[in-house]
């Protein structure tokens, strides 16, 4: 069977009819920009992530880059961030014209490894970006008192968390202000790009809406040089209908990553941990191997879609060959980027779908032990 590692079509069929009027209302209504649907959606998901302000924006790097600029990070300053993630992080802070300065990871939950911390931090830094990776909140706590002994600003990057929970908070409400990206596949998706900066400062809200809109918050009145980014009313529209099936979509995922641990749970894999104190929202199910690419091959022929996140270090792109640092080895983030493999996992992946990617998975691992035994006895 063919089994792609996000079934989108399966979602949208299911929605097609409220996502259809909800389109359909923006058409009617015509207020394509900035209209009744974003401002309801703000105030949704503002309310929804337990914090007051809502800004919706184009994209998840958008909401990065100008929430950087919002708390007023920029050239000369350096931004902790964590080697293992995806690009955007930090290309944001090369956008605003800072350094990104590089962190290893945790090799269990793959988030920051807050134990290198101090090796980052020197008299140029002005923030850190936690990543909450693959749905697994970052450590907060030990980052949020690190950032206050030393007087930076924290900013989450949620953009694969929508839901996720640390200590019972909802992230997106634990630092000054945080991002997050509506990509198609994300745990709560757009039909397109979109992103949010959700936070608890009146002020950086105020200079976000202003700045999102050219500049303007009255029409034709521009206080600040101010950028096009801006989240279209259909986004938010669908992001609406969405919303109100997260948790359940969630749970769904959460059911799903017991399900493929008691099928795997036998074999060599490493699979992924969940923290006691946090609630894992698994955009991502990550599994790790030394024989990643032979299992991804495998998966493939059998009409498996699996995926790698992410095959080049952010160290090694050419794009950062300048204007990036790494406050020391990178051992883990070098290595695991060879190791990690995203097994199929969303709402509607089915039961009997699971099961077979899992027989797959512990065929080829299983064949491959056998393959070692003769290879040791001859």
């Amino acid at each position: 069977m063919a089994i792609p590692l996000v079934n989108l079509s399966r979602q949208h069929e299911e929605l097609h009819d409220e996502i259809r009027e909800a389109i359909d209302g923006v058409l009617e209504r015509g207020d394509f920009v900035l209209g009744s649907e974003v401002t309801e959606f703000e105030n949704e998901f503002a309310e929804y992530c337990e914090t007051k302000h809502c800004i919706g924006v184009g994209s998840g790097l958008d909401a990065l880059t100008l929430t950087l600029r919002g708390l007023g990070v920029g050239k000369g300053d350096e931004v902790i961030v964590p080697a293992n993630t995806f690009v955007a992080t930090a290309l944001a802070v090369q956008h605003v014209g800072a350094t990104p300065v590089l962190v290893d990871h945790d090799p269990e939950t793959y988030a920051i490894d807050t134990h290198r911390l101090s090796a980052a931090m020197n008299a140029r830094t002005k923030a850190i970006i936690p990543v909450h990776l693959y749905g697994h909140p970052a450590d907060m706590d030990t980052i949020q008192t690190f950032a206050q002994e030393h007087g930076l600003i924290t900013i989450e990057d949620a953009a694969q968390a929508h839901g996720a929970r640390y200590k019972g908070r909802r992230c997106g409400g634990l630092g000054q202000a945080a991002a997050f990206s509506f990509y198609p596949g994300k745990n709560l998706g757009a039909v397109g790009d979109a992103g949010a900066i959700v936070t608890n400062d009146d002020s950086l809200a105020q200079w976000l809406r202003t700045a999102r809109n050219y500049g303007s918050a009255v029409k034709y009145k521009h206080t600040i040089r101010g950028f096009n980014t801006r989240l279209d009313s259909i986004q938010a529209a669908v992001l609406r209908v969405k919303l109100r099936y997260l948790d359940e979509w969630n749970e769904r995922r959460r059911w799903l990553a017991c399900e493929y641990g008691k099928l795997l749970g036998g074999t060599d894999l490493i699979l992924p941990i969940e923290r006691d104190d946090v609630e894992h929202v698994y955009h991502l199910y990550v599994v790790r191997h030394d024989l990643r690419d032979a299992l991804l091959s495998r998966l493939q022929q059998h009409g498996i879609q699996a995926g790698i996140h992410y095959p080049v270090p952010i160290q090694t792109q050419t794009a950062f060959a300048r204007g990036c640092m790494t406050s020391g080895p990178l051992t883990h983030s070098n290595t695991m980027c060879d190791q990690l493999l995203s097994l199929p996992l969303c709402p509607f992946l089915s039961l009997d779908e699971l099961e077979e990617v899992a027989h797959v998975v512990t065929e080829t691992l299983a064949l491959a032990k056998q393959s070692e035994i003769k290879t040791a006895v001859s």
